[in-house]
């Protein structure tokens, strides 16, 4: 039987080979790890359909394999044999793909290291701290030189699965969204403020951009233009009646967009805390497909590494995309003309122009400042 690659996420076309976890002659039982595979969103290990033996293998490591694409050949085994191979199965390391993936870029044997997470689980730490025990000063100062050689003497690198897909959609997104971005700026003072007092009294520091996206699901309610899908062929706009917002994070492997689904359900406090989750498990490579999918309007917090405006890329197929950049203290003139200090965010706003205009977008976004200059609003969501 041929083991093929299926569709381990949303929409995938292909996927890199990371890891082979079997040789030809291994006998194998039924869900066993196979193979490790990064696709655009996840990193995951292929279970064997069947108990058998591997006759073939038809990959390696670092390629890349369509959908579809034949990984292994296995003949199948009857099941009284595959009960006498399971006491026998060499005892498997328990630790996450991005764990592994730390190990083979260090040269590092996974099965050597001692674990310290439950069941015996071998962390990202477990593996950092054995490294650290194997190579001396010297050998780190050596370690680094070499690399530094290498980076100097290399004029390419990789296209990785992540990257193709992001090309794809960016691509995509760009020819046929025909993109307006507007800018704008919104005094944060105010919620800061609310912030640092419900940090005071509860002990608990809520992020600022679970406010800013709490106003934005206020938003939407109000502007479901900016929370649809366009479907042309159909010649209809699809209101969603649920919104999910994307994140988009910027990650070693490259932009992903993780979702808070039913956002408008959640208190600030419960985005804070989702949003936190899904930042961890972006980070260390840990998303799981749900994760990714369902997005109907998407976040760009860009502000913390120092963006002033941007004109980013719609989400495709959403329609819209708001970014928060930098806040800065500038002296602001009041209506009394007086010049006092406030807290500003520049914004930008970009909408698919087939389906909102200039003016509904400008609404949107005043609603949005209403909403964030005047945090007393948000006091109904605080629950």
């Amino acid at each position: 039987m041929d083991v093929k690659l299926h569709d381990i996420g949303e929409g995938m076309s292909e996927g890199e080979i990371v890891q082979l976890l079997v040789k030809p002659g291994d006998q194998v039982i039924i869900d066993q790890p196979l193979v490790e595979v990064q696709t655009d969103k996840v990193t995951a290990e292929l279970p064997s359909p069947l108990a058998g033996k591997v006759e073939r293998i038809h990959v390696a490591a670092g390629e890349i394999v369509e959908v579809g694409g034949t990984l292994l050949t296995i003949s199948p085994i009857s099941q009284h044999v595959e009960q006498t191979l399971i006491p026998n199965r060499t005892k498997r390391t328990l630790a996450a793909p991005f764990t592994r993936k730390i190990a083979r870029e260090n040269d590092v044997d996974i099965e050597m290291v001692t674990g310290t997470g439950p069941g015996g689980r071998i962390t990202d730490e477990d593996v950092l701290r054995h490294i650290a025990t194997l190579q001396s000063p010297r050998e780190n100062q050596k370690e680094e030189k070499a690399k530094e050689t290498n980076l100097l003497q290399t004029d390419t690198i990789p296209f990785s699965a992540r990257r193709k897909q992001i090309a794809a959609k960016m691509k995509k997104s760009t020819l046929t969204i025909p993109h307006v971005t507007h800018f704008d700026e919104v005094d944060v003072t105010n919620v800061l403020e609310m912030k640092k007092k419900l940090q005071e009294k509860s002990g608990v520091s809520i992020s600022v951009a679970a406010f800013y996206i709490k106003a934005v699901c206020l938003a939407l309610k109000e502007f479901p233009i900016f929370n649809s899908e366009l479907k042309e062929e159909e010649g209809l706009i699809y209101l969603k009646p649920d919104i999910h917002i994307g994140l988009a994070t910027d990650t070693e492997e490259g932009l992903i967009v993780p979702v808070i689904h039913h956002c408008d359900r959640l208190s600030i406090k419960g985005i804070h805390t989702k949003m936190k989750n899904l930042h961890q498990s972006a980070m260390s490579n840990q998303l799981k497909s749900k994760d990714l999918s369902s997005g109907t309007f998407t976040i760009s917090n860009a502000g913390p590494l120092g963006s002033t405006g941007a004109t980013p890329i719609i989400n495709y197929p959403e329609a819209a995309l708001l970014a928060f950049h930098k806040t800065k203290k500038m002296p602001v003139v009041t209506e009394k003309d007086e010049i006092i200090i406030r807290s500003i965010m520049s914004i930008s706003m970009t909408f698919d122009h087939r389906i909102a205009d200039g003016g509904t977008s400008m609404r949107f976004t005043n609603r949005f400042i209403e909403l964030v200059e005047q945090p007393s609003l948000l006091l109904t969501e605080l629950v």
